[in-house]
This record gives structure tokens, C-alpha cells and sequence, in this order.
């Protein structure tokens, strides 16, 4: 039960509403009727992919000493001693098997379209750490988690389910409101992100690790995540207009408020509030739907 405990912080489950939300967004803005065989299947294939991506992320910072015992973030296995680098590279294996294996399935769904979402959604979680190059290293990671846990994740699931009908719609306006719809899912995960790079500002500084708040500083990077929430309202309203959707704006400005006044492992809880505040505009979202 302890191993079973353990792994199940390893894979992070307060991470796990930056790719949900968006697929069952994409589900809900989709034209085509519910098709749920496919649409349990792409849920899996996106909860994998984050959880490769994670356990990916925790490998490569323990080796380049990012994470390190007693930080103030969330922590870290490989970092504690609590398993070892052999362990995490076959974990890293048996998610990637799995992962693929479910991948394949889609793409028999959707075709190459789905191959490429795939293909570069793997490299994605490749780059964000593993390379000397590495995406979150250089602070351009953001763009990238608003693409996958947003944008592509959305509009990929809707694509998903029009392809299993009999007269599969092509037409890019068909696709919108899963682009306007996940984009909000993308922004919030941006927010995740940014949090979770404010809270280590120092620490990521020491290591060389670039991130936007690194880069920006402490101020200029809450005021961008108060830019962020202002965009993400706004996807919001072309999507839906002035619906309940909008009422997203209350967590998501309590969520600002308590990262300015955050410290230490505080910012923590912020963390557990962005992927709170992802849930209640899927929600919302379920709701007008």
C-alpha cells in the first residue's frame, strides 16, 4: 500500500486537470454525437501524456539538480531517495508503452492528424526538460503548455468524435468553439506553470533554469498572470458570451489575489487552486453545453 501511495504522489494527481479539461471541453463543444468508447480512450491517452510528461520532468531536474531534498514545491521521489533513477527510467518506460499503445487506437480513429498531435505531443514532453536545449529551461515552455493542455487537446478530441460519425465535418468552423473553449483550459494551465515558476524563482535562478519569472522578475510576472486571466476570460466570451461561463472569473481572481499574498509552501495551495479553478469552468462549461 505504501509503494502504491507513493507512486500515486510520483505521477502527481493535482497536475491531472491540465490535460482532463480540455478533453472533456473538446467532448462538450463537439458537433458529432458522443461516441464513448473513443471518448474514454482519448481521456486515458491525455492522462498518460501528462503523467509521462511528469515523470520525465522529475528524472531530468533530479539529475541536473533543480530538484533537490526539503525544497519548498511538492516532493520529489528521486530527490528524497525514495526510489531510485533505475525505478523512475522504468516507469518512464511502462507510461511511454502505454501511452503509445492507446495513442495507436486513435489514430485507427482519426487518422494522421491524430499521429501528428501524437508524435509531437511526445516530443513536447521530451523537450520540456530532457535536453540541454530544454523548453522549460528557456522560458518558452508557456506557449507550449497553452498548445497541448488547450488548444490541440480540444480541438484534437472534438476531431476524434466528428470522426466517427458517417459524414465526418471538415469545415474549420465546425472546430471553434473547441478552439475558443480550450484555450481557456490552455491559459489556466499557463497559470499553473507560472505559479509553479514563481515559487521557485530562487531556486530555478541557481540551477540556470530561465523561466518567464526568472526572466521578467517577481512583479512583472504576477502582473502577467493577471494578463493571462484577463485572456482567458475573454476566450471564454467569444465562445459563450455573457453566460454562467463567465462566473470563471471569481476563482481565477481569488486564485491572482492569494498568489500576490503567497509564501513559501503556500504557493502550493495556489497550485491545487489553478487545477480547482480548471475544474469549475469545465464545469460551467458542461453546464451551457
Amino acid at each position: 500500500m505504501k509503494s502504491v501511495l507513493l507512486w500515486l504522489r510520483i505521477v502527481r494527481p493535482q497536475t491531472l486537470p491540465a490535460s482532463l479539461c480540455p478533453v472533456v471541453v473538446g467532448l462538450a463543444c463537439s458537433p458529432a454525437p458522443l461516441h464513448e468508447g473513443v471518448a474514454w480512450v482519448t481521456v486515458f491517452c491525455a492522462l498518460g501524456l501528462q503523467i509521462l510528461s511528469n515523470l520525465i520532468n522529475d528524472y531530468y531536474d533530479f539529475l541536473r539538480g533543480t530538484d533537490r531534498k526539503a525544497r519548498v514545491g511538492f516532493r520529489r521521489a528521486l530527490a528524497e531517495g525514495e526510489v531510485t533513477g533505475r525505478q523512475m527510467r522504468i516507469a518512464i518506460l511502462v507510461c511511454l508503452a502505454l501511452t503509445v499503445a492507446l495513442g495507436m487506437v486513435l489514430v485507427l480513429c482519426g487518422g494522421w492528424r491524430i499521429l501528428l498531435i501524437g508524435l509531437t505531443a511526445l516530443l513536447f514532453a521530451w523537450l520540456y526538460t530532457a535536453t540541454s536545449r530544454s523548453l522549460s529551461y528557456l522560458g518558452i515552455a508557456d506557449i507550449f503548455v497553452w498548445l497541448y493542455y488547450g488548444v490541440v487537446a480540444s480541438v484534437g478530441t472534438t476531431w476524434l468524435q466528428v470522426a466517427m460519425t458517417t459524414s465526418p465535418v471538415t469545415s474549420y468552423e465546425a472546430y471553434m468553439p473547441s478552439f475558443w473553449a480550450g484555450s481557456v483550459c490552455g491559459l489556466i494551465s499557463m497559470l499553473v506553470l507560472m505559479i509553479n515558476n514563481i515559487r521557485d524563482i530562487d531556486s530555478d535562478r541557481e540551477a540556470g533554469k530561465r523561466t518567464l519569472p526568472v526572466r521578467l522578475g517577481k512583479r512583472a510576472a504576477e502582473g502577467l498572470m493577471f494578463l493571462i486571466i484577463l485572456g482567458a476570460l475573454a476566450c471564454a466570451y467569444i465562445q459563450f458570451g455573457f453566460s454562467p461561463v463567465l462566473f470563471t472569473a471569481l476563482p481565477l481572481t481569488a486564485l491572482w489575489i492569494a498568489v500576490l499574498r503567497a509564501r513559501g509552501k503556500t504557493y502550493n495551495l495556489c497550485l491545487l487552486g489553478a487545477g480547482i479553478c480548471n475544474i469549475c469552468y469545465t464545469i460551467l462549461v458542461l453546464c451551457v453545453q
